[in-house]
C-alpha cells in the first residue's frame, strides 16, 4: 500500500510539471519563421516578378532546412486548430514551400519536378513528410487544405512549384502579421511579369498563366470571374479595367513552363 501510494503521488507530481512544459512546447512555436526566413535570404535569388533557387548549394548545406521541416512535422492538429485564420494560412503556405524545396534537394539534380516519381506516381502525391501526425502530401497541403479550407485565391502566388512558369517564391517567410500584404504584393508581382501575364490593347486579348485557367473556380467564387480578378491588378487605367470586366477582352492561357527554377 505504501509503495502504490508513492507511486500515485509520484504520478501526480510529474503531471503537474509536465502540462506546463507541454503547453510552452505548443506556444514556442516560431509564427515569425526567422530560422526559415535566413533559408530563403540565402538560397533564392529574386530578379524582378521571378525567382530561381540555388539547389546546388543547398544541397549541400541543407541542416537548417531540415530542421525547419522536421519543427513543421511538430505541430499537432490541435494546435493549429487553435491558431488564428492568418497563422493558419502563413504557416500552409510556408510548409508548402519548404517542402517542396526539400523534394527537389532530395532528387537534386533534376530538370522539373515533374520528373520525380512516375508515369503512375505524381510528385505532389508523394508521401515523404508527417502534418500532424499523419504521413501527407504536398497536394494535401494545396488542395485539401488552403483551397479546400480558405476562400483566398491569391495563395496561388504565394505557394511554388519549382517551375519557371510558377508565380516567383518570395525571399520571405510568410506571417500571420503581414499575411494581407504579402499577398497582395506577390499577386501585384505575378500579373506585372509580361511573360506570363500580357494585356493587348491592340487586339483586345489577355493571354494569361494557365494558373487562371486550372483554378478558375478560386478566382471565380462569391459573383467573381478570373477578368474581374484580373482588371485592377493588371492595369490602373479604369477605363481598361471595366472593358476587361465586361468581357470586350477575350482571354487565352499561355503554356505552363515546368523547367525548375533553378540559378545556375
Amino acid at each position: 500500500m505504501f509503495c502504490l501510494k508513492n507511486l500515485f503521488l509520484h504520478l501526480v507530481l510529474f503531471s503537474t510539471v509536465l502540462t506546463p512544459l507541454t503547453a510552452f512546447s505548443n506556444a514556442a512555436f516560431d509564427h515569425n519563421y526567422k530560422s526559415y526566413e535566413e533559408i530563403l535570404k540565402k538560397f533564392v535569388v529574386v530578379s524582378g516578378p521571378v525567382s530561381t533557387v540555388k539547389y546546388k548549394s543547398l544541397k549541400t548545406n541543407r541542416t537548417e532546412l531540415d530542421q525547419f521541416t522536421q519543427s513543421l512535422s511538430s505541430v499537432t492538429q490541435k494546435q493549429f486548430n487553435e491558431w488564428t485564420q492568418p497563422q493558419q494560412i502563413a504557416f500552409l503556405i510556408n510548409a508548402y514551400n519548404a517542402l517542396t524545396l526539400k523534394l527537389i534537394i532530395d532528387h537534386y539534380p533534376v530538370k522539373s519536378i515533374k520528373k520525380i516519381g512516375s508515369f503512375f506516381s505524381s510528385p505532389w502525391k508523394k508521401e515523404f513528410f508527417s502534418l500532424f501526425g499523419k504521413k501527407s502530401f504536398l497536394d494535401h497541403i494545396e488542395h485539401g487544405i488552403l483551397r479546400k479550407k480558405y476562400s483566398e485565391p491569391r495563395v496561388h502566388f504565394a505557394v511554388n512549384c519549382a517551375s519557371i512558369g510558377c508565380p516567383a517564391l518570395a525571399n520571405f517567410a510568410y506571417t500571420a502579421e503581414k499575411l494581407e500584404e504579402q499577398l497582395q504584393q506577390q499577386t501585384k508581382l505575378f500579373l506585372s511579369d509580361s511573360k506570363r501575364n500580357t494585356l493587348n490593347t491592340k487586339s483586345k486579348t489577355l493571354r494569361l498563366s494557365k494558373i487562371f485557367d486550372w483554378f478558375e473556380e478560386d478566382f471565380s467564387k462569391n459573383k467573381n470571374s478570373v477578368a474581374k480578378f484580373i482588371a485592377p491588378h493588371i492595369t490602373g487605367d479604369k477605363t481598361l479595367q471595366k472593358s476587361i470586366i465586361d468581357g470586350t477582352y477575350k482571354i487565352e492561357f499561355h503554356s505552363y513552363d515546368w523547367n525548375l527554377n533553378d540559378q545556375r
